[in-house]
C-alpha cells in the first residue's frame, strides 16, 4: 500500500462531527449526507444493543483483549522494587502505550474503512455493533443496583459487593458511605464509560472511541501509583503508570465537564461555581465534575474519607437516592440518544429539501 493509502486508512471516516456540520451547512445541490447519517444511526444502534443485550461475551469483547495486552506488558515494564527515580520505566511505558494506541486506532480505522464499502445503512449498523463494546451503560447500572440490593441483605454484603467496583478498602464503611461510593462510581463512569466514548466517536469515529477506551483501560490498570498485584504479579507503578494517567486525564477533560453540564441541566440547574469548587478538591482533575454534579443534583454528601468531600452541606444518601441517581444518569444517556435522533431528523429534512430543490431545478 502506498504512503497515501496508509494515511487514508489511518484517517478512514474522518470526524463524524465535522461531517455533520458540513452536511447541515451545505446549501448546494450535492449534499454529502451519508457519512454523518451513518454515524448518527451508529450511536442509536450502539445504545439500543447495550440496552437490549448488554456486554458481548468475553471472547468477543475488545476491551478484554486490551486488558490482557496491558496486563502482559505491565508485568514486563513496571519494576518489582520501589524506585523513586524510575524514569526509564516511564519512557518505556509511554512508548508501549503509544504503540498500543496506534494499534487500536489502525485496527478500528481498517474496520471503519471496510464498513464504508457497504451500503451506508448497513455500514451504520456495523459501526453501531462495533461501537457498543467501547461503551457500557447497562452493566454500570446493573452493578450499582447490585450494591443497593446487597445492602438490603446486610451491611457486610453491601461492602463486599462495592469492593467489585472500587479499589478502596470497604471493610470499615457504614451503609451511607457504601452508597456514597456507589453513587460516585456511577457518576464518574457515566462520563468514562458512556459519554466519553460517544464524544470521541463524534470527534474521530470508531478509531477515536477505540483509542479512548484503550487509554481509559490503561489508566485503570497502570495509572494508580504505588504497589499493585499480589505475589509474583506484584509491581510498583510510581513512574511506569504516569503517562497512562496523564493521557486519560487529557482525553477525559471535556467529556467530564460535558457530563457535569448534562447532569446540571437535567437536574433543573446547578451552581457552576459550586461545581468548580467541588471539582477542585478531588485528586483527579476530571472526576470531581460529574461526582460533584451528581451530589448537588441529589442534595447529598459524597466523600472519600481522608481525601475529599463533595457538597459537604448535603445529607447522607439513602436507598431512594440510589434510585434517583440511576434515574438521572439514565436521563443523561437517553438525552444523547434523543440528540442523535433529532440531528438525524434535521439531516433528513435537509436531504428532503435538497432533493425537492434538485427536482424543481431539473424540471425548471
Amino acid at each position: 500500500m502506498t504512503d497515501g493509502g496508509l494515511w487514508a486508512l489511518a484517517f478512514a471516516g474522518g470526524s463524524p462531527l465535522l461531517q455533520l456540520v458540513q452536511a447541515l451547512r451545505d446549501a448546494g445541490p450535492a449534499l454529502h449526507w451519508q457519512a454523518p447519517m451513518a454515524a448518527l444511526l451508529a450511536v442509536l444502534v450502539a445504545l439500543l444493543v447495550d440496552w437490549l443485550w448488554g456486554e458481548p461475551p468475553a471472547r468477543l469483547h475488545p476491551v478484554v483483549y486490551m486488558g490482557q495486552l496491558l496486563g502482559l506488558l505491565g508485568q514486563a515494564i513496571a519494576p518489582r522494587q520501589a524506585d523513586e527515580r524510575a524514569y526509564g520505566r516511564f519512557v518505556l511505558a509511554a512508548l508501549a502505550w503509544c504503540g498500543l494506541a496506534a494499534g487500536a486506532w489502525l485496527v478500528y480505522a481498517a474496520l471503519q474503512w471496510l464498513l464504508q464499502l457497504a451500503p451506508w445503512w448497513l455500514g451504520a449498523v456495523g459501526a453501531g455493533v462495533l461501537l457498543k463494546p467501547l461503551l457500557s451503560w447497562r452493566m454500570l447500572r446493573s452493578e450499582v443496583l447490585a450494591v443497593e440490593a446487597a445492602l438490603g441483605e446486610s451491611l457486610e454484603a453491601g461492602r463486599a459487593r462495592l469492593s467489585w467496583l472500587v479499589s478502596r478498602d470497604t471493610a470499615q464503611l457504614d451503609a451511607a458511605t457504601v452508597r456514597e461510593s456507589a453513587i460516585e462510581t456511577l457518576a464518574e463512569n457515566l462520563s468514562d464509560s458512556v459519554l466519553a466514548p460517544l464524544f470521541w466517536f463524534a470527534v474521530a469515529g470508531l478509531p477515536g472511541a477505540a483509542l479512548y477506551r484503550l487509554a481509559n483501560t490503561a489508566d485503570a490498570m497502570w495509572g494508580y501509583p504505588g504497589w499493585r498485584g499480589e505475589g509474583a504479579q506484584r509491581r510498583h507503578w510510581q513512574w511506569a503508570g504516569k503517562w497512562a494517567a496523564r493521557a486519560d486525564d487529557v482525553l477525559n477533560w471535556l467529556p467530564a465537564r460535558i457530563t457535569a453540564a448534562w447532569l446540571a441541566l437535567l437536574a433543573g440547574g446547578l451552581s457552576w461555581s459550586g461545581l468548580r469548587r467541588d471539582a477542585a478538591v478531588t485528586p483527579s482533575p476530571n472526576g470531581g465534575w460529574p461526582m460533584g454534579a451528581m451530589a448537588r443534583a441529589l442534595g447529598v454528601h459524597l466523600s472519600k474519607p481522608g481525601v475529599y468531600q463533595l457538597n459537604p452541606q448535603g445529607r447522607p444518601p439513602q436507598a431512594q437516592d440510589m434510585q434517583r441517581a440511576l434515574a438521572l444518569a439514565g436521563r443523561v444517556v437517553w438525552a444523547q440518544a434523543l440528540c442523535a435522533m433529532l440531528l438525524a431528523l434535521g439531516l433528513a429534512v435537509k436531504i428532503g429539501i435538497a432533493a425537492m430543490a434538485q427536482g424543481a431545478f431539473a424540471h425548471g
